[in-house]
């Protein structure tokens, strides 16, 4: 069985930034990715420093893979399934059917968007179709923005984006019921309401949004959107296997100071332990992780009362 001192599972940039840490600490460091994490999908960040016309996620992964590599850290192309701890190591079993032992453990597990199979959606999302407003909300200043979305949700993602346009349309596209009160805001922000499925995202070219065809076959011309569907997916069953203790949200609690949870030896970070769902935030949550790891490693008290 294959040990390590720390296993990171999870490859995103909360996962990554740890593993560039600790790699650089001397550790022995085996990181997990199942590829699946929202930054893989993601074609562009705007809001990062040193990034001015922005970096796509996996161009941000690739690049911090390659960082950590230097440092002798391992990177596996698979799926944790199950997660144990026997005395005061911990058990790592895969989809591949392989085992690995280690002494601490940093999840990086994070969510999984609900974002539909419209025709040419992904292609889009990071250029010109968004998901988060305070990531990108800038970006559709002034323009002409369709929000594809479901109930509420897409009531309240409509209204926070008149900040930066009061070019907004709301497509209710899952049709679901929106009670007489949030009709009401809309109108009060001039934000029109179609409910309608959306049958196929138009782009031209470069795969730049040019608006939206309805399952009617009627065209909305916009250059910019955002998705606005409830029902993210927290990726936090290995956490619970655990019996690491989750908040009323589901997101994982850890100490403010140092990450590791309320079970000895393992520690959370990026959106497993918090909603800001922000790329900088997560760097931060690996880099403070790390340092507390490796002072674990090292036999270093934590400042715990």
């Amino acid at each position: 069985m294959k040990q390590a001192n720390c296993i990171i599972i999870g490859g995103g940039i909360a996962g990554i930034q740890a593993a560039i840490q600790l790699g650089r600490y001397k550790h022995d460091i085996i990181v997990i990715d199942s590829a699946q994490g929202r930054s893989s999908i993601a074609k562009a960040y705007h809001n990062i420093l040193g990034w001015p016309d922005g970096v796509s996620g996996s161009q941000l992964r690739n690049l911090g893979r390659q960082q950590a590599e230097k440092s002798g850290v391992k990177f596996l192309d698979d799926k944790v399934t199950t997660l144990e701890k026997i005395e005061d190591k911990f058990i790592v079993s895969t989809k591949k059917d392989s085992q690995y032992q280690a002494d601490t453990i940093f999840l990086a597990t994070g969510i999984t968007d609900n974002i539909p199979p419209i025709k040419n959606l992904y292609s889009t999302l990071g250029t010109s179709t968004y998901i988060c407003p305070d990531c990108d909300g800038h970006e559709i200043t002034d323009k002409q923005t369709v929000v594809i979305g479901g109930g509420t949700t897409g009531v309240k993602m409509s209204l926070s984006l008149l900040y930066w346009s009061k070019n907004i349309l709301y497509v209710n596209h899952l049709k679901t019921t929106i009670d007489e009160k949030e009709r009401e805001k809309l109108k009060e922000g001039q934000i029109p309401l179609i409910e309608e499925k959306v049958e196929e995202v138009l782009v031209d070219d470069e795969h730049q949004l040019t608006g939206i065809q309805l399952e009617s076959g009627r065209i909305i011309e916009a250059s910019k959107a955002f998705t606005a569907f409830k029902g993210n997916k927290l990726n936090n069953e290995l956490a619970l296997q655990l019996g690491v203790q989750v908040n009323e949200n589901d997101h994982v609690v850890t100490h403010p100071r140092t990450k590791e949870t309320n079970i000895t030896g393992v520690w959370a970070g990026g959106d497993l332990i918090a909603h800001s769902e922000q790329v900088t935030i997560s760097m931060g949550d690996g880099t403070q992780a790390a340092i507390w790891i490796h002072k674990r490693l090292l036999g270093h008290p934590l400042p715990y009362d």
